[in-house]
């Protein structure tokens, strides 16, 4: 694809050709109907798709609202990726020739052309209950402040716009309609993460329930599709994270994960062997135990005993205790990454020394002295 320099807005146009799904959801009739238009070059998708309906086939039904990135409405797919046509710039597309095919979204039953049913997302965001539960039910009697180190632990989950491009590429919501899927668990996330709530035991064994956290298969697709950088991904590692540290292990997933870190702990690798009787007990082992030698004949599974300990294991003891002294164990080990993270990509862009103080998340920053 051409990345050449676009000229100043609006001093040329441009060629621009899509080819779209046409769908009538009353008679089941699907098209691939090639458009050819000629644009000024600052167009996005949205603007193509604009002028072929008033140019050209009024007949197109596409969703749209703020053309400004915020209400999510305008959410497609281009070549089988989710993106918000108003945020889709066309200059290098038509510059490098390429006709992309537009369709709606997936995993939403999808009415006309472009347009899909959300019913099934806002039902599912509505499943996770996206309000505050203070714990309280008469009006506080004055304001309560909440830091801004407070709300930084949220600070991602905060920023969906719930335009349903995660869930559109969601490999897990593909082979089960009923998983919650990745906006309605990062918005639970926005919620167990603030301090103003009061119910996030609660919340995380409704999380926990069959179709929650941990039937998320890591395809890391949600990150990489979604337009506002909320990376709903983390928000269910978050999700995961606070459900083992409160204690909220009766789902497979979990005790999956414990022994993941138990045995990173005290060996420094996963040992393989014990994985299924400490994650599905000793019944399901035996069943499995004709698999487990077959495994073992073709040289796929180490011998138990003794257990491999890695060299320099001390320092993976050490990471979890350390871990554990500073309270980052749960959701805040993984926003101090995020944190630190986004420290070392904008630290020159910020114009941040590498010595300043660090921020802790959850935590009032110290006061420089006057």
């Amino acid at each position: 694809m051409s990345h050449q320099l676009a000229p100043a807005p609006g001093s040329t146009t441009i060629e621009v050709s899509l080819k779209i799904w046409r769908y009538d959801a009353d008679t089941g009739e699907k098209e691939l109907k090639r458009y050819d238009v000629e644009a000024p070059d600052w167009v996005t998708l949205l603007d193509v798709l604009d002028i072929i309906k008033d140019r050209q086939d009024g007949t197109l039904a596409y969703r749209k609202s703020c053309r400004m990135m915020i209400c999510g409405s305008c959410g497609m797919r281009m070549d089988g990726a989710a993106v918000l046509a108003c945020k889709t710039r066309m200059w290098d597309i038509a510059q490098s020739g390429h006709v992309p095919v537009i369709s709606p979204m997936g995993n939403l039953p999808v009415i006309k052309d472009l347009v899909v049913d959300m019913g099934p997302f806002w039902n599912k965001i509505r499943a996770v209950k996206p309000w505050l539960e203070p714990g309280y039910d008469e009006v506080a009697e004055k304001e309560r402040i909440v830091s801004q180190q407070q709300m930084n632990v949220i600070q991602k989950e905060a920023l969906c716009i719930m335009c349903g491009c995660c869930v559109s590429e969601c490999n897990s919501m593909e082979s089960d309609p009923e998983f919650l899927g990745p906006a309605a668990l990062a918005k639970g996330m926005r919620f167990v993460g603030d301090v103003r709530d009061q119910t996030a035991v609660e919340r995380l064994n409704d999380l926990n329930s069959e179709h929650g956290i941990w039937d998320c298969t890591r395809c890391y697709f949600c990150n990489e599709r979604c337009p506002k950088g909320v990376d709903p991904r983390d928000a269910i590692a978050k999700l995961g994270a606070e459900s083992v540290k409160q204690g909220i292990d009766h789902d497979m997933g979990a005790k999956h994960a414990k022994w993941f870190v138990h045995s990173a702990k005290t060996t420094g690798w996963l040992r393989e062997t014990e994985l299924v009787p400490k994650t599905q007990g000793i019944v399901s082992a035996i069943k499995q135990t004709k698999f487990a030698l077959d495994l073992a004949r073709h040289g796929k599974v180490p011998p138990p005993f003794p257990p491999h300990v890695a060299d320099r294991v001390q320092e993976s003891r050490a990471l979890y205790n350390l871990v554990k002294e500073q309270g980052r164990d749960g959701a805040l080990g993984i926003v101090q990454g995020e944190h630190a993270l986004g420290r070392i990509e904008f630290t020159e862009e910020a114009g941040m020394k590498s010595s300043d103080p660090e921020i802790q998340p959850g935590v009032e920053p110290p006061h420089p002295e006057e």
